[in-house]
This record gives structure tokens, sequence and C-alpha cells, in this order.
């Protein structure tokens, strides 16, 4: 017996270690949000909005391919970094441009870091005869984006790639080279130099002089700490040289990133596809098998991993084969994880098609070991949506995903910045959901929508009851346009019960495929409405303003009920997962936007019978 278990136990001995998911719970596509429950306090913010018929400086002067965005704390606030293309992917010009923010909330307009670059006439790229550039421009992809100095300078970095016809990939080694520049205190930078150039480039056609000739020793000094650094060059390998000796893994895996196991040296790698595997030497030799992660689902776009600050670990990901739903996965060891939880479950319609634009929130990227830590100690991740707007995300650590009180939320009662701590929001440039004066001179939630394609959302998670009463104050500021809807929903984001605030001034439920008229609604009048769910018998009843309305069905059943949501438009279902992938179209008026609608939330609270059994307090 000893004899034929010898060769399990020297296998289970010398087995790589690296990274799994043991959990149970896997995303559904069907949904945009895949069925996850969100991760509380998950606070999503368009930070960047693209409108190609009113370009201004706030939307980066019209172009409509935005992606692969890069953060970075430093200095008391946020750096944001991004690509950007007029149309589409690879399609020249392409530029690099970077945006701050003290909070996270309020950003400036994008500065360009790294402008258009023109590829000198009669310029050739090996596996391409016959192609000859004339009056064309580089395109810009890059893994890394910032890097902070041991002396705590911060350089921003880009590569130029050579794209020289259509369906060319920048990223294949035979590039002109990357590109930095450091990072001044008040919004000024530092000249632009090389980095490192492609083996097949000729120097002396170079627009920027290479870093050695800059006379700052400081900077020279922090550009041959990245040089030296092979976790950083390491996200350098689908542009430079695939043979670069200071690259360690020659291979052409996309997208790394990384974090450090608790003993200090040890190194999870991660890229697309979910691969991964395991440096003993911080980074330096990777003697392990790169594989897929055990049960990770993941496909084409970026997969996210970090510790976070209350010592756990995090991987943020699209978990699907689609770019849809963004979902968090956490680790209390950083190989072993076990849960799945939403992030970001909307898809806004694309407006302006290009090429390779994928639908779906994608590309996530957090804050790199080293490169800061914002005072709030969240985890907060930067993505595209659809390769066209811009976003950023902060999830409260620790990360959780269950209520443990009823809702007890009285806006003008919470304290300054904690109003909506257990509050999920998704928020636009166009259609803002945040805390805000009301009009009674009181704060609350206010929902602001002119957006025409999108709109704005609030949700709060309770814990999970058969019966529930839920009693909230609205204020419309309006009757004769905008939308605010309200669900209530089960754990997996499945709507029971929808009452509406329509653009008719009606307020009315949805029953099965109709809708009925509750009451008439009047601008700037308070509505005071209590909801008691019963799961078990499908019904529920409401009042308004203390006047009972009546009893109503359940227009989709439910087990049980955990989340209430507040939006500011009607659900949507596109894009599907048998839509194309690829959309070549813009949508009619692209550009427009509504005439503004205003609806204020004073105040939400709920109670079930069992929490009152217990005598659980509000969250």
């Amino acid at each position: 017996m000893l004899a034929a278990l010898l060769p399990i136990l020297a296998h289970a001995q010398t087995a790589p270690e690296t990274i799994r998911y043991t959990g149970t719970t896997l995303s559904n596509v069907d949904y945009h949000h895949g069925q996850l429950r969100p991760a509380i306090g998950t606070h999503c913010l368009q930070v960047l909005r693209a409108n190609r018929e009113h370009p201004t400086a706030a939307n980066g002067e019209g172009w409509t391919y935005n992606h692969a965005p890069m953060l970075a704390y430093w200095n008391g606030q946020f750096y944001y970094q991004y690509l950007s293309n007029p149309v589409g992917e690879h399609v020249p010009p392409g530029r690099t441009l970077l945006m701050t923010s003290k909070d996270g909330k309020t950003w400036t307009n994008p500065t360009v870091i790294f402008p258009p670059y023109k590829i000198p006439d009669g310029t050739t790229k090996e596996g391409h005869p016959g192609k000859v550039a004339k009056d064309l421009y580089a395109v810009m992809h890059q893994r890394i984006g910032f890097y902070t100095s041991k002396k705590g300078r911060l350089l921003t970095l880009g590569y130029y790639g050579i794209v020289i016809e259509p369906h060319d990939d920048p990223n294949d080694g035979h590039g002109i080279g990357r590109v930095v520049r450091e990072v001044l205190p008040g919004g000024k930078f530092g000249p632009i130099y090389f980095l490192r150039n492609n083996a097949s480039w000729d120097k002396s056609k170079s627009t920027y002089p290479f870093y050695t000739t800059s006379k700052d020793k400081g900077f020279v000094a922090a550009c041959e700490e990245i040089l030296a650094n092979p976790l950083m060059m390491q996200q350098m390998v689908e542009e430079q040289d695939r043979q670069d000796p200071l690259i360690p893994i020659k291979k052409d895996y996309k997208a790394f990133s990384y974090y450090h196991l608790p003993d200090g040296q040890r190194v999870v790698g991660l890229w697309k596809h979910a691969l991964t595997t395991i440096s003993p030497d911080g980074g330096k030799t990777w003697p392990n098998p790169v594989i897929r992660a055990p049960h990770f689902v993941n496909s084409n776009a970026k997969i996210w991993g970090q510790r976070t600050t209350d010592g756990r670990y995090a991987t943020v990901y699209n978990p699907s084969e689609f770019r849809w739903p963004l979902a968090i996965s956490t680790s209390e060891n950083g190989l072993d994880y076990t849960n799945l939880w939403l992030v970001h479950g909307e898809i806004t319609p694309m407006r302006y098609g290009g090429a390779y634009k994928s639908y779906g929130p994608q590309y996530v990227r957090g804050i790199q070991e080293g490169d800061g830590v914002p005072p709030d100690k969240n985890l907060w991740v930067t993505y595209s949506v659809n390769k066209e707007d811009l976003w950023i995300a902060s999830v409260p650590v620790p990360v959780r995903a269950t209520a443990t009180a009823p809702a007890n939320d009285d806006f003008a009662q919470l304290p300054a910045g904690q109003e909506l701590a257990n509050w999920n929001t998704y928020s636009l440039v166009q259609a803002p959901v945040e805390i805000g004066k009301l009009p009674d001179g009181t704060k609350g939630l206010v929902f602001k929508d002119s957006d025409k394609f999108d709109y704005a959302k609030a949700e709060r998670i309770i814990p999970n009851a058969k019966k529930v009463t839920a009693e909230f104050s609205v204020i419309p500021a309006q009757n004769d346009k905008g939308v605010l809807q309200i669900e209530f929903q089960d754990a997996k984001g499945l709507p029971a019960v929808q009452l509406t605030f329509d653009a008719e001034g009606n307020f009315r439920n949805k029953a099965g495929s109709r809708f009925k008229n509750m009451t008439k609604y009047i601008a700037g009048q308070q509505y005071d409405v209590k909801v008691a769910l019963d799961a078990d018998t499908r019904s529920y009843t409401v009042a308004i303003n203390g006047k009972p309305s009546g009893t109503y069905i359940f227009y989709a059943p439910v087990a049980s009920f955990e989340r209430i949501m507040f939006r500011t438009g009607e659900a949507r279902h596109f894009p599907t997962p048998d839509t194309p992938a690829d959309q070549d179209y813009d949508l009619p008026n692209a550009g427009d936007s509504e005439p503004e609608a205003v609806f204020y939330l004073k105040s939400l609270k709920t109670s079930t019978p069992d929490a009152a059994a217990k005598g659980l307090g509000a969250n």
C-alpha cells in the first residue's frame, strides 16, 4: 500500500504552487451583471464620456477610442493615464493623455502627455513587404503607465508602435520604442525621452532624445531603476524585442500584473486568459510553468491582482468569455480565491463604432505596488466601457457582499462623507448620482439625468428576507420628463416589483407586461412611499403619503429579497451573448443629450419580521 502511495505523495510535494478559485459562484453572461452579488459600497464613476459631435477639452477633443487606463496615487492625488485614437483600436494617430483628481470624484480635463508621433516617410516594417510609411503616425500601446522611484519621483511611460497597414499590430516587437517623462507637482511634466528603443528602429531618426542625455541625474537614476526591475520590464514584453535580455519571461503572454505574497519574496504573476505562475525571488526568475489558474474563468481581457490594505488579496476581472461583468474575487492568503462578487454590471450602448471595440467594462487595472495608497484605503480600479468611455471604481476594504442589518438611511442625519458607505452607485458625466442639497436645504441622494443613452443608478443591499417593508421619500423636481424606477430584487439582481415615476406625471407599478397607475405626482412635492413585500404570497402593498394604494402581485417571482435599486431609466439587455462582436456603425445623434431631469431621495428604511424578532440594528 505504501509503495503505491509514494508516487502520489511525491507528485503532491512537487506540484507547482498556484492561485486557484475554490468558490462555487459563476457568472451568467445572459445578464450584464452576471447575476452576481455586488461588493457592498462600490462606487462606479464615469470620468470621461466620448462625444465626437461636440468635442471639448473635457472629452479629449472628441476622440472616441479611449482605452487601457492606468492609475497611480502620488503627491496627494490620483493620476489617470489612458490611450486614445480618433475612431478605432490600432488606427492611427494615437496618443496618451492624463487626468488628475484629489478625491477620485472630480477630475481635471485630460492633458496630452505623449502626443501623436510622425513616423519618418520611407519607414518599412519587418513582415510587411512592399509597405512603406507615408504621412503615417504611430499608435500607442502600453501595459505599464507609471513608476514611482525609490526617491519618490513619479514617471509616466508610453510606447509608440507602428501599424503600417490595416490589422497590423503595434505590439509585435517591431515598433519605435518606449517613452518616459517625469510627472511634476502643479500639473507640469518633464521633457519626453526614449527609455528603450526596438532593435529594428534607427535611433538617428527619433524625435525624442534617449534618457541618458538628460542632465537630471535623479531622473536618469529613476529610469535605470525601471530597467533594473524585472517586474517592470515583464510588463513590456509585448512591445519590446522578444529577446530583450532585461525581460525574464520572453513568451508573448499579455497584460502582466503581479503582487507579492506574505513572505515578501514570492510573486504571483497574472496574464490574460487567467494564465499564472509564481516567482520565488521577486520576479527575477520564473521556474514554474505558466498555467491557466484552476477554475478561474477569464478570456482575452486583463485580470488585475493586488494585496488589499487589510492584508488580504483581490483579483478583478471579467469572469466570462465576454467582457462583462466586471467582478472581484478575494483571498485570505493570495492563493485560494473563494468568492465572486460584482464591481460593474452595466453596459452602456456603444455610441460610436470602430475597429476592435468590444462591449462591456474591461481592461481593468488598479494601483501598482509602490505607486501609492489612497488615504481611504479602498481598492481603486480603472477600466474602459466599450473602449469608449473611461471609468474608475472604488471598492471598500474589507470587501464584503452581505448586509448584516436593515437600511436606516436618513441622509440628512448621516455623517458627512459616510452617507453612501452601504450604497452601490453608477454615476455618469451626464447622469450623476451623489449626495447633494435638496429643495428644503437638507442633504439627500440626488439623481440627475441628461444622458440620452444611459442612466444613473443607486442600489442598497439589505439582509436577505422573504418579507420586507421598505419606506422611502422621493421628491421629483418635474413631472413632464425623466424617469425614476424603483425595483425590489433578489440576491442575483432579478426584480419582482417595479415602481416608476414616469415622464407623464404618473406614479405606477409594473403588472406583468402592463402598468397600473397608482397616483398622479406633482413636481416638487415629497412622496413618502411604504412598500410591504411577501415572497411567499408573491404580493405587496403600497401606501403613498399614508394612504393605501392597493395590493398587487409580483410581475416576476423571487424566493426572497436582498436589493433595492433606484434607476433613472429603463432596464436594458443589449448586447447579449449572441450579439455580433464588432459594431461598425454609430448610433443616431450619438452626441446629443436630453433636457435634464432631477429626482431627490431623502431616505430609505427597511425592516423585516425576522430582524425585528432578533433585535438587529441598522447598518
